[in-house]
């Protein structure tokens, strides 16, 4: 084989591939400076050397991951890798036996969660007897020049014939799927900077899709939102798949009749929606032109709870938005009280219902959808992540009261202009054709995510 790097290049960026034969070790917490990057990505020229964990040399093999040998091994890239639902997916995967290369350019995440995972990977692979896999860490926008030089660096050359018997070289990448978490996620904030999200969440996707297709990377898996079915949501039933396509599709209902669904969207309320729902079309024209392309959409619903160890959690560099979060900052004194927004919705208690999910249930969730991509050849998929049972916000309330033993001060306000009284996925889809069901409650969401926060190392302990 020929290894394929512009050695000229990667003496620039240097990333060696070898991996450290002892685990990294890294203080608890890092120092929370934000990275200077550019909206556009694409003038950030600092490309240090990645980070890497695990392992006993390069020649281990991640279980699971695809053909491999003793000098190539291979990987799993997770884009947006130490954020929230990425760093647990991450975990999994280690869990799992994969290898796995971790691109995040820290603009909501910390460093320290590296330390964190290999922690409690190598802890879970010590009781299984069971080898570390591989980490490579690169502290890289996944929109900048150095993602073409990242995944060069995991390809080889390889000479094969073409249909006319002509010799013809081409790319091997040792990337044999890609999860995709680097988007931009505040719903607030994309309706106050859409350029940024669009630029961001859709120009980026585009980019991304180029380099993967020239390195033959094309087993894709891509974190989507509820937010896509839009105003759908407020009819007052689980939310299907087929509710939401980008192309014509047929389907059969429960009564046996078939039917037929046309791209469509509906109430789409915000920039970040409307740039889930234009990366899943972008997406779906992909697959249709190109066969071997295999992709699956997961749709996520509202990723609550973190390891029950209590050692990797939700600490964005960002503003907490979402609830569980927020409920978090009231126990913990950083806000005063939480906003209730709306009390008279038609739900068992005039607050509305969202569908709450635990975290490790998503991650466990993408581990499903690389083997669905691995067993389908060719494929498009969209599937919901989610409980599939409705909690309403106050319900959601007294779980962290119990779990904490505290008490939360609640502000009754009026309804948010697009808010929904009612967000709950069927998952049906999931069960059957995934083999994918959450195992954890809302109770166990709330015990772990509190586990989490009153650890004073977490940076969010309790108040006294």
């Amino acid at each position: 084989m020929m290894h394929s790097v512009d050695h000229k290049k990667m003496e620039e960026y240097a990333p060696s591939l070898a991996s450290s034969s002892s685990p990294l070790s890294l203080p608890h917490t890092s120092p929370p400076t934000t990275p200077e990057l550019s909206d556009d990505g694409l003038d950030i020229e600092r490309l240090p050397s990645p980070v890497h964990l695990g392992g006993e040399s390069d020649g281990s093999k991640g279980l699971g991951t695809g053909p491999s040998n003793n000098l190539s091994p291979t990987f799993i890239l997770v884009i947006g890798g130490l954020g929230y639902i990425g760093s647990h997916t991450v975990l999994e995967l280690l869990r799992e036996g994969h290898n796995v290369v971790i691109v995040d350019n820290l603009s909501n995440a910390y460093e320290s969660v590296l330390h964190s995972i290999q922690h409690l990977a190598a802890t879970h692979c010590k009781k299984n007897g069971t080898a570390m896999p591989l980490v490579h860490f690169h502290c890289l926008d996944y929109r900048s020049r150095g993602m073409r030089l990242l995944l060069e660096s995991y390809s080889d050359l390889i000479m094969t014939i073409d249909g006319s018997g002509q010799q013809k070289m081409m790319y091997r990448s040792r990337i044999t799927g890609v999860i995709h978490f680097a988007a931009y996620k505040s719903v607030g904030e994309s309706i106050s900077k859409p350029l940024r999200y669009y630029q961001n969440n859709v120009c980026g996707l585009v980019s991304l899709m180029q380099e993967l297709e020239t390195y033959g990377i094309r087993n894709f898996i891509f974190s989507s939102s509820a937010t896509v079915y839009g105003s759908k949501a407020d009819e007052g039933r689980p939310l299907r798949e087929e509710e939401v396509v980008h192309h014509r599709q047929e389907h059969v209902d429960e009564k046996g009749n078939l039917y037929v669904r046309q791209p469509t969207a509906v109430g789409l309320s915000c920039p970040y929606a409307r740039t889930k729902y234009f990366g899943e079309a972008i997406l779906a024209d992909i697959a249709a032109a190109d066969p071997e392309w295999r992709i699956v959409i997961l749709r996520y619903f509202n990723p609550v709870g973190c390891d029950p160890s209590g050692l990797l959690g939700e600490h964005p560099r960002a503003e907490a938005t979402n609830l569980y979060p927020v409920l978090t900052q009231v126990l913990t004194g950083k806000r005063e009280r939480l906003d209730v927004f709306g009390c008279n919705w038609a739900t068992r208690d005039g607050t509305a219902i969202r569908d709450f999910i635990h975290v490790l249930d998503v991650a466990r969730g993408h581990i499903a959808a690389l083997q669905w991509n691995s067993n389908h050849g060719g494929s498009y998929r969209t599937f919901n992540l989610g409980s599939g049972t409705g909690t309403t916000v106050l319900e959601a309330v007294r779980s962290l009261e119990a779990a904490a033993g505290l008490e939360i001060p609640l502000n009754w306000v009026g309804r948010r202009e697009g808010d929904v009284g009612m967000c709950v996925a069927s998952t049906e889809r999931a069960s059957e054709e995934l083999g994918w069901s959450p195992r954890e409650t809302v109770a166990q969401c709330a015990a772990d995510l509190w586990n989490f926060v009153s650890k004073p190392a977490s940076g969010l302990a309790a108040r006294p």
